[in-house]
């Protein structure tokens, strides 16, 4: 067993699974762990999740975790977390709310995907007020402030009953320490607050009709918010029994899980100014770091100290992006058997997509080939940036009787130059409106993929950055966990420190006119799907 160093564990919890990775100071991953953790479908928008059943993955993935990497419990000097922009609902005594029609008390965190309140989002950007100016000037029905909202309206007994309302990651650092700080990321990119000013606006609340909340001085929601790996206090000794570390390691304020992926990443090459940080897991999140404030239409932010403390961040990215490339093949007859082929090989489906791309193709960038007729816009879940539009839906054209497994690789590989599409879009309008980028840096489960790397390079013009780290996003939570235990001097240093690239996927100038031919059909597909003639019943 390993005593001489100190190392820290990142914990991540995504919308399907919670994860643990042990890493020593040059942010090298020494094992890591997993566990599935329940989500709840109900009819329409409603997406649900116990925060104990989360909680309780946590703590099996990280005693995992530090079991197999073969280091004491006494030597892990932090832990760091991110997690999804999710709502947690909690009572008296920490006891969870039922937020939805179960009534399972035990079911108390509307998920980020959830958008049952959308039409409190389209009332909320209708009421126009000035903090709106920090989202792009579009509320989503994914942040915080219409789901408040919503359960004020459908739920009272539970908004009433509520001592804590909590994004996901704070919710898990308060299980852990006891404290009830808020993240700067988290409160500031989902729930309106003001990092720039430290303050919550009271006229913006009252005016929309969540005056309870300015009332009390914003208690439920957070009076402590302090930047990302900000030491918020040590493990209490029930969730250090529970989690199989010491009483008293160090806690580091969290992330919203696409920003511990932006941690993990846009330190490994250049400044963090140039490199946008692209997290391409069940949906996509992009996130561009300034100096000085960039107010950009239909993208989130400027948000102030959201990623890295000082610094401004703009927050884009597509609502589905792998979980959009999943439900375009799923539609295709010929999925079953490619899956079962896939399975035979030891792949995943996509990957055997890929692999099958590839083995038609001379080059990589030459798979687009593949998909040549076939156009995808693949908005499943509405567009989130830059148009901010969550009633839009996705397009399929070009498709024919065709029920092959080359035909199922084509829409693959269109639906792929989709998302790329969308990206370039996103990069396009943040350098108009003052905040270019050199560089991608990816990360995220559908990014792992050297097609996917190559043909987001290809539809958005700019070269795709591969990290060392296998898993930045694990990573940029142990950064933070270094942080909470004074190891580096600042996050900057530690980023520098604990992150390296390894690979750069340039665009292919042999396929730039395809690509600028078939950028022209998505535009145009995508306002005819956002026309009103198109919309669907929602509006």
């Amino acid at each position: 067993m390993t005593t001489e160093a100190r190392y820290f564990v990142g914990i991540d919890v995504g919308t399907g699974s919670a994860r643990a990775g042990v890493f020593n100071a040059d942010g090298h991953m020494l094992a890591s762990a997993k566990r599935d953790i329940a989500i709840f479908h109900e009819t329409g928008n409603i997406v649900e999740q116990s925060g104990n059943n989360i909680w309780n993955a946590i703590c099996a993935s990280v005693r995992e975790a530090v079991e197999a990497s073969g280091v004491l419990p006494s030597s892990v000097a932090g832990i760091g977390v991110d997690a999804t922009c999710s709502l947690v609902v909690v009572g008296a005594n920490g006891k969870p709310l039922a937020v939805g029609p179960s009534e399972d008390p035990e079911r108390n965190i509307i998920v980020w995907m959830d958008h049952r309140a959308a039409e409190q989002a389209r009332r909320i950007t209708h009421n126009g007020h000035d903090v709106l100016r920090y989202v792009g000037g579009t509320i989503s029905p994914e942040m915080e402030t219409p789901k408040l909202l919503w359960l004020k309206e459908n739920r009272p007994e539970t908004f009433d009953a509520a001592e804590h309302f909590f994004d996901l990651a704070d919710y898990i650092t308060w299980r852990a320490s006891g404290s009830l700080a808020r993240s700067s990321c988290t409160v500031t990119c989902k729930w309106t607050y003001l990092a720039y000013e430290r303050r919550w606006d009271p006229t913006y609340f009252r005016a929309i009709g969540l005056d309870a909340l300015a009332d009390e001085g914003f208690a439920r929601i957070g009076t402590e918010v302090v930047s990302p790996g900000t030491r918020i206090g040590g493990l209490m000794e029930e969730a250090a029994d529970q989690l199989g570390l010491p009483a008293g390691t160090a806690v580091g304020s969290g992330l919203i899980d696409a920003h511990a992926g932006g941690v993990g990443t846009v330190g490994a090459l250049g400044t963090p100014e140039e490199n946008m940080a692209y997290v391409f897991g069940t949906s996509s999140c992009t996130m561009t770091t300034t100096q000085s404030p960039a107010f950009v239409p239909g993208v989130w932010g400027p948000y102030f100290d959201a990623m890295v403390p000082g610094f401004w961040l703009n927050e884009g990215g597509q609502s589905a992006a792998g979980a959009a490339i999943d439900r375009l093949v799923s539609l295709h007859p010929a999925s079953g058997e490619a899956s079962k082929r896939a399975a035979e090989l030891g792949l995943s489906f996509l990957s055997y997509l890929s692999h099958l791309a590839i083995g038609q193709s001379a080059l990589a960038s030459d798979a687009i080939g593949l998909a040549d007729g076939v156009h995808v816009v693949p908005e499943f879940l509405g567009n989130r940036a830059p148009f901010a539009d969550a009633d839009t839906r996705a397009v399929i054209a070009g498709l024919g009787m065709d029920q092959s497994e080359a035909s199922l690789v084509a829409l693959y590989v269109g639906g792929l130059s989709g998302i790329g599409y969308g990206l370039r879009q996103i990069i396009e309008i943040q350098e108009k409106h003052g905040a270019p980028i050199k560089r991608i840096v990816i990360s995220g489960g559908a990014g792992q993929d050297n097609l996917v790397r190559q043909i987001l390079a290809d539809t958005s013009g700019v070269p795709v950055v591969v990290t060392e780290a296998k898993e930045p996003v694990l990573l940029g939570s142990a950064i933070l966990a270094s942080m909470a235990a004074g190891h580096f001097p600042d996050l900057t240093a530690a980023m520098s420190k604990m992150t390296r690239a390894a690979a750069t996927f340039e665009p292919n100038d042999s396929v730039r006119q395809v690509h600028e031919k078939r950028f022209a059909v998505f535009v145009n597909l995508q306002a005819i799907a956002r026309s009103p003639e198109a919309r669907h019943s929602a509006t």
